[in-house]
């Protein structure tokens, strides 16, 4: 894939939002610079344009050397400047010419002169699609802005007809809740349908989209089935484009919000934060409830005590599972959080039954602590807050119950218990747990990851709270 553009050095658009595009898609990006331009998230400062001969020696490096499946061409600037893209076209003939005109700036300023708005005009023509804004499509044939989307679309057709080619129309400047787009030919218009997204973090976003239509056109998709992934694909990086905190002004989108949650980094969040509790987990194993509860000396009514605030504790943990699964992005994960929450809910059926009368129970103070935790979790509004915070409930008793495992016979007091914690489908569940909070975690904002961390930590000076109370 080769971009021919100019530079966005904050990154957000040109060039180097080009090659995330293209990135983003799996394609191979490569580029050749037309403008080297000093701008940021506030706006352009300076533009430098380097000779035409040298942007000529930058496409036949690329050509003379690398098979190109597409072409994504973006600001050109001068009417020197396409003459050198268009001889290049005609001599190597891409398979794909994605045309992103950037003749309009978001100030509504034209900019370029009379002469190079017509050298666009002409390259139309060896382009397979063109991806104006509304503003551009004006100026390419030569009428008013379309304020309507029926406008809109005849404005498209002309252009496609006078320049057999292909219109990707955008509806991002008309107004309403919605933003639909069209692939439109001579002959009649494919809508996709898409709502607006609310954001001022738009920097880049027509280079990212003409970029990310040409990867996948060249991966072989139709025009209107490009559209329809691109478009998906774009609404996200708009939505995850304020957590980026790239900028003081209008930032860039994130083009690699779909990828960064299946990113291995090679040290995960629940193995960080794993190790900055080891201080909470070692008190844990100290404390003498544990203890008792591993040598068998434990005091019964002690023991029955724990079981009664477990009960309860185990209600409102059931309650907090399916919140996550509530608010869970994927349907896998749905599953998991509630079958999670009806586990939940069968142990604590079983505690009834063989070991607790609940008659008269009522929270002690560290119980009502843990889940009035869990529960502000549930109710804030943040789904991987709300998984960090119960975590450490599946990931300590699935360790301690590892340690436990064949340290006691059957003739040991509390036998059946510590046979419990050991139990190897509660360790799936564990690791299934684990690797939700991890991705959660690769997909959030640097202070989301800070929530996170407090609430897991958090969680788990509950957890030592809870297992040090029968014996206060």
């Amino acid at each position: 894939m080769l971009s021919i553009a100019g530079t966005d050095p904050t990154g957000g658009a040109g060039v180097q939002a080009d090659l995330k595009s293209i990135a983003a898609f799996g394609g191979y990006g490569m580029a050749a610079v037309t403008a080297l331009v000093a701008q940021n998230t506030r706006g352009v400062r300076e533009v430098h344009v380097p000779p035409t001969a040298f942007l000529a020696a930058q496409l036949r490096a690329v050509s003379d050397d690398v098979e190109i499946d597409a072409v994504k061409i973006g600001m050109l600037g001068s009417a020197e400047v396409v003459a050198t893209v268009d001889e290049w076209l005609a001599e190597v003939r891409p398979a794909i010419v994605v045309l992103d005109p950037v003749m309009v700036a978001t100030s509504g300023d034209r900019l370029l002169e009379p002469d190079a708005e017509e050298a666009v005009r002409a390259l139309c023509h060896r382009a397979d699609l063109v991806t104006p804004n509304l503003p551009e499509l004006a100026v390419l044939v030569a009428q008013p802005r379309a304020t309507t989307w029926h406008a809109a679309i005849a404005q498209a057709q002309l252009l496609a007809e006078t320049a057999r080619t292909t219109v990707l129309l955008k509806g991002g400047h008309l107004d309403g809740e919605q933003s639909p787009d069209a692939i439109v030919d001579a002959f009649c218009a494919h809508p996709v349908a898409g709502r607006r997204v609310d954001t001022r973090h738009t920097h880049g976003t027509g280079c990212s989209l003409s970029s990310a239509m040409a990867t996948l056109a060249a991966h072989g998709l139709s025009w209107p089935d490009a559209l329809t992934r691109a478009k998906r694909w774009l609404t996200g990086a708009l939505e995850h484009a304020e957590a980026l905190h790239v900028g003081r002004g209008n930032g860039p989108i994130d083009h690699l919000h779909e990828l960064r949650p299946h990113l291995d980094l090679g040290r995960s969040w629940s193995a960080e934060r794993w190790e900055a509790t080891a201080p909470t987990r070692a008190a844990v194993d100290a404390c003498a409830f544990v203890r008792g509860l591993a040598s068998g000396a434990l005091d019964r009514s002690a023991f029955a005590w724990y079981l009664g605030q477990d009960l309860l504790y185990l209600r409102e943990y059931a309650r907090v599972l399916a919140r996550a699964a509530a608010l869970a992005p994927t349907v896998e994960e749905q599953r998991f959080w509630a079958a999670a929450s009806v586990s939940c809910l069968a142990e604590e059926a079983e505690l009834h039954r063989s070991h607790v009368d609940p008659a008269g129970l009522e929270s002690a103070a560290s119980t009502l602590a843990y889940t009035d935790h869990l529960h502000a979790a549930s109710t804030a509004g943040s789904y991987a807050v709300l998984v960090a915070a119960i975590l450490p409930c599946f990931v300590l008793y699935t360790d301690i119950g590892a340690r436990w495992r064949g340290t006691f016979g059957p003739d040991h007091a509390y036998a059946d218990w510590l046979s419990a914690y050991g139990d190897e489908a509660f360790a799936a569940s564990s690791a299934e747990a684990t690797t939700i909070a991890d991705a959660a975690a690769r997909a959030a904002s640097p202070t989301v990851r800070t929530a996170m961390a407090a609430a897991y930590d958090r969680s788990m000076s509950l957890e030592l709270a809870f297992f040090e109370a029968p014996l206060r």
